[in-house]
């Protein structure tokens, strides 16, 4: 399976703004962004203005690296996205939201999108009951997340809720953390998805060019 392999601080410094991809780390003093906040290579101290394609493009690199997708898996997504009846950018932003390894993240049971990947594909994480181990499954309304029972005590997961139970969880999700499972009520709406740095506009232009 394809994915990326290199140094996740690499992709914040590229650009231009803390993507949170590394968890805890992101908020300590330890962030390689906070220390160097200018993109990587020879030439990353140096400004440059970004033409109108330069802003489209850092718009989809930044969602797809937040998020954890490839090239060909996003631009399916907006395909799909482009047919649907309504607003293309939030049935895009629908598609990515209700993959399972960013609800099983949204939900907080694991520290960041990365290790919440690594918890569905290890078999740890049940949809409806049963085990779900494909990432990027595409849950519906209603569909129930939970945590297998033999994998509750696993440190990744008991660290994630601690930090995580008292916080508001997506107004889309519910969660109950003592009994290890959440559920995906709806699909969110475009202004409620408050932590995306971008105009998800750019990237339907750069689509659609």
């Amino acid at each position: 399976m394809a994915r990326y392999t290199g140094p996740l601080c690499r992709l914040c410094r590229r650009e231009g703004m803390k993507l949170y991809l590394k968890g805890e780390k992101c908020f300590s003093e330890k962030c390689p962004y906070d220390r160097r906040p200018f993109a990587p290579g020879q030439h990353g101290r140096e400004k440059k203005k970004l033409t109108q394609y330069g802003i489209q493009l850092r718009a989809k690199q930044t969602v797809k690296r937040i998020y954890g997708i490839l090239e060909k898996q996003f631009r399916i997504y907006y395909q799909r996205a482009a047919k649907q009846a309504g607003d293309t950018r939030e049935n895009l932003v629908v598609q990515i939201e209700r993959r399972l390894d960013n609800v099983v993240y949204r939900l907080g049971f694991a520290i960041n999108r990365r290790t919440a990947r690594q918890l569905v594909n290890h078999g740890h994480i049940l949809v409806n009951g049963k085990k779900v181990d494909i990432p990027s499954y595409q849950l519906r309304p209603g569909d129930v997340v939970s945590i297998k029972e033999s994998s509750r005590g696993i440190e990744p997961i008991k660290k994630a809720i601690e930090l995580n139970r008292g916080r508001t969880v997506s107004p889309w999700l519910e969660v109950d953390y003592d009994q290890f499972k959440g559920t995906y009520v709806r699909h969110p709406k475009l202004e409620e998805v408050i932590d995306l740095p971008v105009d998800v506009q750019a990237i339907v232009e750069f689509y659609s060019r």
